[in-house]
């Protein structure tokens, strides 16, 4: 069993309605689940959208990432995420990344972890930084990049 750590978004339609769908459906997959706060974050790439809604969750998971990534992409799907018609970055009712699966390191065609944007990303880094505050992987500290991100304009608004 492996400590696997999730990036949740939403910013369509009911979006803390949708990290709650979303939570209450990992605490079935996951154990010793444990969830940040809720951040509000502006669009960072695609700007003509709403606000996102952001949080981090983190649980020990027994499988593989790939069965993860199944998982979770069908839990977006029951929340209303339909990927083929969505612009790319664009608005969604839930978007569930695999920000870190253990120590692992992958990158295949349809998975990379860690997450690829992490570093460049402070509605991510924020709240895992609330969970774990001295979050370290390969002796690498994430806390040392918030204070060179541009602001993003991240404000925690509430827990869940």
């Amino acid at each position: 069993m492996e400590r696997v750590i999730l990036g949740l978004g939403s910013n369509k339609g009911d979006k803390k309605g949708y990290l709650n769908s979303a939570f209450v459906a990992l605490k079935d997959l996951l154990q010793n689940v444990r969830v940040s706060s809720i951040y509000q974050t502006s669009p960072q790439d695609y700007l003509n959208q709403d606000d996102f809604f952001n949080m981090v969750i983190s649980g020990c998971y027994e499988g593989e990432p790939e069965s993860l990534l199944d998982e979770i992409q069908k839990i977006e799907a029951d929340n209303g995420r339909n990927r083929k018609n969505e612009i790319p970055k664009g608005p969604r009712t839930l978007d569930i990344d695999i920000l870190f699966f253990g120590e692992r390191f992958i990158n295949t065609a349809n998975l990379i972890i860690p997450h690829p944007q992490v570093t460049k990303r402070a509605f991510v880094l924020i709240p895992l930084l609330e969970l774990f505050p001295d979050f370290a992987t390969k002796g690498f500290f994430y806390k040392t990049l918030l204070p060179l991100l541009k602001d993003q304009k991240v404000s925690k608004i509430s827990s869940l």
